[in-house]
């Protein structure tokens, strides 16, 4: 979280949960559309080290328990498969044998988690525990169990188990909630030790929460519109409402969800009874937003067990299980993920967000007529968003059909869409697509006066008009904004070394290209550039040598275009 000090949390969590094979990483990217988390903000992105295998380094080696290897093989085969339930079992059996295996009770432990097993995850925890190598996160799932069978002491020893590992950025709240559930003032404790710049993030919010549940209404109150004031995050005002209900302030709760939203009318007409709010809430919330902090970043795992912890805690929040199913999903269990939304009822706050989970999932898993189905369901519904058109434009634009995607992307461009930058850059992205150039600059100069910081639509109009040969001038300052946005895209690169080269300057767009390539070795244009910048240097091997690497993934008419170039060069430029 920019400015909250999650960079820090990244370090010291990140390494923790590998990373997925660049295939996985590619699906992981597909557009989620998560309601109701509000202006969520991401952690910085960090580097995964290739191939670590989940604290298999830190789990000891020990002596092998025979037992019978059929069904551990079994288990694998599941696992690799994203059936979690099948494999779940299968590593069940297979401990049960070999009740001290750290390594079988580390891939019981994560299966479990995603077949909701809480039982055999507990079971193989305590495995890993006494071997020396339990995943940090098992002391969240130890405070969930504790809380929801009202061990109070077992809580408090998962809290300062926490608090002695990366997650102890969630201590200090935790250990106000656990006060609060002893009569004691936890507001004071928060305000007394509040943590580091990290656990700061989340104190704030939960000194506020621990107000409501002490009925110190004004004050809560008070707190909430200034942090309000600097993030106005849904998931913040669902929390408060919802715990404003539970102490019986039902009026500040309405104020709170009176956005002129279905899904906070929703909320508002299933506002809880009246009931005591406790520890298992506030970490039921903590548990939730950090699974929304990391929820773009790869790490399904800690996901799963984050989301899984605050449904063993609340089992009716729905939040929860769209970011589990999306957890699933992106680890391949497709059909359980599917199942987790078909729990969200018609009738709940979620269903639309359900809604866009499933085409995710089926997006995900090839299942492209059913999520297309699905998405013009939404797009044309009496509730349809911007975020539907959007959706429905995506899964247009991935089958080729860029007229009836750019269709779509207009159509959530009515009301507040206008503003959106992205929108009219998917537009004049499909427009330009479908070889309707001149609908397609207005969309798209659109798309950069909307938003001038934001790389994607800076890049593609600058490289839009490169490839005409069109606005050099203009297209070379696009994209000279877009490359210090993202110095990393080779694209990007690739595109601005080519405005160079168009405007002549060869010896300057030469080491850039030749960085793009680095960066993307498999990229036909880059290397079709590069082969061109040499050749008009005179290094014609060299320039052979990059058209044979394009050629290999070159596609439409650029492998007729590079076998003429291997075959005769380029033409002399006119003086």
């Amino acid at each position: 979280m920019r400015g909250g000090g999650f960079e820090e949390a990244a370090r010291r969590v990140a390494p923790l949960y590998p990373s997925p094979s660049s295939a996985r990483q590619k699906a992981a990217k597909l557009r989620y559309p998560l309601p109701y988390q509000g202006e969520r903000k991401v952690w910085t992105k960090f580097r995964y080290a290739l191939g670590l295998a989940l604290l298999f380094a830190a789990a000891p080696a020990t002596a092998q328990t025979a037992f019978d290897p059929s069904g551990y093989v079994r288990a694998r085969a599941a696992d690799d498969a994203g059936a979690a339930h099948v494999a779940a079992a299968g590593y069940a059996e297979a401990l049960a044998a070999a009740p001290d295996d750290a390594t079988v009770a580390l891939r019981a432990y994560r299966q479990a988690l995603a077949a909701g097993d809480y039982t055999l995850a507990s079971r193989a925890g305590a495995v890993l525990v006494r071997a020396g190598g339990a995943p940090p996160d098992t002391a969240l799932l130890a405070l969930a169990v504790a809380l929801r069978s009202g061990d109070a002491a077992g809580a408090g020893r998962a809290v300062e188990a926490i608090a002695r590992g990366p997650f102890d950025f969630l201590a200090p709240s935790l250990r106000a909630w656990l006060a609060f559930d002893r009569g004691e003032d936890g507001v004071a404790l928060l305000d007394a030790a509040p943590g580091d710049a990290l656990a700061r993030r989340y104190t704030r919010r939960h000194r506020a929460l621990l107000l409501i549940a002490a009925k110190r209404t004004d004050e809560a109150m008070a707190a909430l519109a200034a942090d309000l004031a600097t993030a106005d995050r849904d998931d913040t005002r669902i929390d408060a409402a919802l715990l404003l209900a539970r102490v019986d302030k039902r009026e500040p709760a309405r104020r709170l969800l009176a956005a002129d939203r279905p899904d906070f009318e929703r909320l508002r007409k299933k506002l809880p009874k009246r009931t005591r709010p406790d520890a298992a809430f506030g970490a039921s919330r903590m548990f939730l937003e950090l699974a929304v902090e990391v929820a773009d970043e790869e790490m399904a795992q800690l996901s799963i067990l984050l989301t899984r912890a605050a449904l063993l805690l609340d089992p009716r929040d729905d939040r929860a299980r769209l970011f589990l199913a999306e957890a699933l999903s992106q680890g391949g269990s497709h059909d359980l993920a599917l199942s987790i939304l078909a729990e969200v009822g018609r009738h709940s706050p979620f269903v639309r967000g359900a809604a866009s989970g499933r085409i995710a999932v089926l997006r995900r898993a090839d299942r492209l007529p059913e999520a297309l189905q699905l998405a013009q369901t939404m797009a044309q519904g009496s509730e349809a968003t911007r975020a539907d058109a959007e959706t429905l434009g995506d899964l247009l634009a991935d089958q080729g059909r860029d007229d009836l995607a750019a269709a779509a992307y207009a159509a959530g461009l009515k009301d507040e869409g206008a503003t959106d930058w992205r929108l009219h850059y998917l537009h004049g992205r499909a427009l330009d697509r479908a070889g309707r150039w001149d609908e397609a600059l207005p969309a798209l100069q659109r798309a950069v006066t909307l938003g001038p910081e934001q790389a994607p639509a800076l890049k593609y109009l600058g490289t839009a008009w490169i490839a005409r040969g069109e606005n050099l001038t203009a297209a070379q300052t696009l994209l000279e904004r877009a490359r210090s946005l993202a110095p990393d895209d080779a694209e990007i690169a690739d595109s601005l070394a080519w405005a160079y080269y168009q405007r002549g300057d060869v010896a300057r767009a030469l080491p850039m290209l030749e960085r793009a390539v680095r960066d993307d070795p498999a990229a036909a244009r880059a290397n079709e550039h590069l082969g061109d910048a040499y050749w008009r240097l005179g290094r014609h091997y060299e320039a052979r040598y990059a058209w044979r690497a394009a050629a290999l993934t070159a596609e439409n008419d650029a492998p007729a275009r590079l076998e003429a170039k291997l075959a005769n060069g380029l033409k002399p430029q006119p003086n």
